[in-house]
């Protein structure tokens, strides 16, 4: 019975994992990645579109960003949209293509970046242990309805301890890689 309980909370837990490995895709670490850009809602013809639906996303080198929209009519919505989003970074064009130019970090915006990462990462895991808490719940719940036994709730217990330290394990790698690559000049 609290199995299906535990069946339904893993791919939650692995969705608060996945949705943190974007977001980190997004920081922005010492070399030119095309996830810093990506996801930039841009408004074209009245609707949001993401950017890597509408232009080819390249990184020839390290420090650079090319951006080359399939509409050339689209490029000052473009340009509109990357100056208003939050990565900090004045685009420049050529009437066809957009170059965003990263300057190299410093070594207070790396530590400001680990930060943030390390903030990211204890916000989901309190998500997790959230849902772990609801899972719980829905448990001690049956136990009350007499529908498991309290052999039941301890193996249930464990189990979602069990569940939540794995998932903490994959968040902490997830950290660990993400700072390694912070860190690397």
């Amino acid at each position: 019975m609290y199995q299906s309980i535990l069946r339904n909370l893993n791919p939650k837990m692995q969705q608060v994992v996945d949705k943190l490995s974007e977001s980190l895709k997004g920081l922005r670490t010492g070399k030119a990645s095309s996830a810093l850009v990506e996801n930039i809602a841009v408004v074209y013809y009245g609707s949001k579109v993401p950017l890597k639906q509408m232009a080819n996303i390249a990184t020839p080198d390290p420090n650079l960003i090319t951006i080359q929209p399939w509409d050339t009519n689209s490029l000052g919505d473009i340009t509109l949209a990357i100056q208003n989003s939050e990565i900090g970074l004045n685009p420049t064009s050529d009437g066809r293509t957009i170059r965003l130019s990263l300057p190299p970090m410093t070594a207070e915006r790396r530590e400001e970046l680990i930060r943030m990462v390390h903030k990211m990462a204890e916000e989901a895991k309190i998500f997790l242990r959230n849902l772990r808490e609801e899972s719980w719940k829905e448990v001690k719940k049956l136990e009350a309805q007499k529908q498991i036994t309290e052999d039941d709730r301890y193996r249930a217990e464990k189990d979602l301890n069990k569940q939540i330290e794995d998932f903490s394990l994959k968040i902490n790698k997830l950290l660990e890689d993400k700072e390694k690559e912070i860190r690397t000049i």
